[in-house]
């Protein structure tokens, strides 16, 4: 940390015991996203090689993909400190204002939910993003005056899980824009490797692969698993963990053989047994299983409609036919098409 408090990414490998030791620190590190990682490595290589600030990045998709881990791992690669922060934290234009006047030459400010400013915070981040300098209005009534104040170049990363709510000219402002996607299983069994090494656990090939099965895609869901597994097996196997403990780990935490848990069989089964299947909003959805429906349309929908299980239509939520076979619900009995009758002119 530097003297005024900001964080220089080596910071993030003090503390051993948090889930920020799991995160790569390094685009070599960093396995998936292969895309993000070949763009992102050149517009490093090329704002050190001209020894500018990076341009202003925007990375959106469900959360848990390594939108965080990403912005750390830039600030590392160009050696620079980062300010991390989120959209709901700033309440007033003074909020923000004041972290920008703080920032440093090359500096790296993250926000994430970037998508939760405020209409009044926002416009103070438009000239800040395109000329780096703050426009600030001094006192009040007719004697009120603008006074414009220049800032260093600096790299604003924002992240968000809803990039349509993003207005458009904060998202047109910005240099690059990347989807994260969800992780395949060969790369999540890396990852579940990865974190095991650094817990200090031993996790065979068979284990790995089978938390990274389970884990949605979604590496912070297979480092949470990987803890949990962990914790069963030094409970109770002896701190050996095999593809049994791993099993009856997952077992006891209701993770079904894809991945799915509790609440997202709640869904489904909300859809299917309350409202025959669908369609059926999402608001009725919500306040049937008392859950938030941003949760549900965050959260849970996104792997739903990956597996296949959920389907998005103009008058609402369907449960497919392969959601009922996975929760060993019989479809219901289809009405028969109706009978075809003979043309005029056909013979009888």
């Amino acid at each position: 940390m530097t003297d005024d408090g900001r964080i220089v990414a080596a910071d993030l490998d003090a503390d051993d015991g948090d889930e920020r030791s799991l995160r790569p620190r390094s685009l070599t590190e960093f396995p998936g996203q292969d895309r993000i990682k070949e763009n992102v490595s050149i517009a490093i290589q090329a704002a050190q090689g001209r020894g500018e600030a990076l341009d202003h990045l925007l990375l959106y998709g469900p959360p848990g993909l390594g939108k965080t881990t990403i912005a750390n791992i830039i600030a590392n690669e160009m050696g620079v400190a980062i300010r991390t922060t989120s959209g709901p934290a700033f309440e007033r234009p003074g909020d923000l204002a004041a972290i920008l006047t703080g920032l440093k030459e090359h500096d790296i400010l993250f926000i994430d939910e970037i998508h939760r400013l405020s209409r009044a915070v926002e416009e103070i981040l438009y000239p800040a993003m395109e000329d780096f300098a703050l426009d600030l209005v001094i006192g009040k009534g007719p004697g009120a005056r603008t006074v414009r104040l220049a800032m260093p170049r600096f790299t604003l990363i924002g992240a968000t899980t809803r990039y349509a709510m993003i207005s458009a000219p904060l998202r047109d402002r910005f240099g690059s824009v990347f989807r994260l996607d969800f992780y395949d299983a060969a790369t999540l069994t890396t990852i579940v490797k990865r974190s095991a090494e650094i817990l200090g656990t031993n996790v065979p090939e068979d284990s790995a692969m089978e938390i990274a099965r389970r884990s949605r895609g979604t590496p912070r869901i297979a480092n949470r698993l990987l803890r949990r597994v962990r914790d069963f097996a030094e409970v109770r196997n002896g701190g050996v963990v095999t593809l049994e403990s791993t099993r009856a780990a997952l077992a006891k935490l209701d993770v079904d053989d894809l991945g799915l848990d509790d609440a997202d069989r709640a869904v489904l089964r909300c859809i299917i047994e309350k409202f025959g299947g669908g369609p059926v909003g999402l608001e009725t959805i919500a306040a049937a299983i008392s859950e938030e429906s941003d949760t549900i349309m965050d959260v849970y929908e996104p792997f739903l409609l990956q597996c296949g299980f959920l389907n998005r239509t103009p008058r609402g939520r369907i449960a497919t036919a392969a959601a009922y076979a996975h929760l060993g619900i019989p479809l219901p009995d289809q009405p028969a098409p109706p009978a075809q009758q003979g043309g005029l002119w056909e013979d009888e």
